[in-house]
């Protein structure tokens, strides 16, 4: 499955801070409603059993919404239900190793924050890359901020897609014009909204209008 830059345009990482009365499900096919074109699940502190079930259960919606489903950082969850691919941060597997455990067609996208991790992830195989925090973000203590300038000398660097991530939302998104993202992963902008589906939509329609 190779990595499409418009199945990047509007790219959703699951946060269950905001759940709520909801389910992590009813929030994604919500988001899936409102035009996310990608779904990265990513759990942090749920046990492996648990996690299990909510990966198939995700996969199965993203798969009637025909969107690629992949995993944040477990790449033996992404193996075992067979998800379209992994997303991994630095202090992860590398993406050569990663390829060697998912096979030759799963999409595996990178973390990166300056131009020689971004060569270096694809020089090991990565299908795209997630580059950030481009803007403050409260999703992740340690994120290191991005300038810009940077976030363009990466895009100039490779040839494999990138997207923005990090404090993105539908105000500040058209300031990443012109940087060569082909879209922007965000968490709180679509999760933590009132209206998922509403929220979803804005912003895709802010970010193409960005693109």
């Amino acid at each position: 499955m190779n990595c499409d830059r418009n199945d990047l345009v509007l790219y959703a990482v699951t946060d269950r801070s905001w759940i709520g009365e909801e389910t992590l499900r009813s929030q994604v096919e919500k988001a899936l409603k409102g035009g996310a074109t990608f779904i990265q699940l990513r759990e942090k502190n749920l046990d492996e059993t648990s996690f299990l079930e909510e990966a198939k259960e995700i996969q199965k919606l993203c798969r009637e919404y025909k969107v690629p489903f992949v995993i944040n950082d477990n790449v033996e969850i992404a193996a075992q239900i067979n998800a379209d691919g992994v997303h991994v941060g630095q202090s992860d597997m590398e993406a050569g190793d990663v390829r060697k455990k998912l096979g030759p067609d799963k999409i595996i996208g990178v973390s990166a924050q300056t131009v020689e991790q971004a060569l270096r992830a694809q020089e090991h195989g990565a299908d795209y890359l997630g580059v950030g925090a481009v803007f403050p973000t409260g999703s992740k203590a340690d994120a290191t901020e991005v300038s810009h300038e940077t976030l363009k000398a990466i895009c100039d660097a490779v040839d494999i897609p990138a997207i923005a991530i990090g404090g993105i939302n539908s105000e500040n998104v058209s300031g990443l014009r012109g940087t060569g993202i082909c879209g922007v992963a965000v968490i709180s902008a679509i999760f933590a909204q009132k209206d998922i589906c509403a929220a979803a939509a804005e912003l895709k329609k802010r970010v193409k209008e960005m693109l």
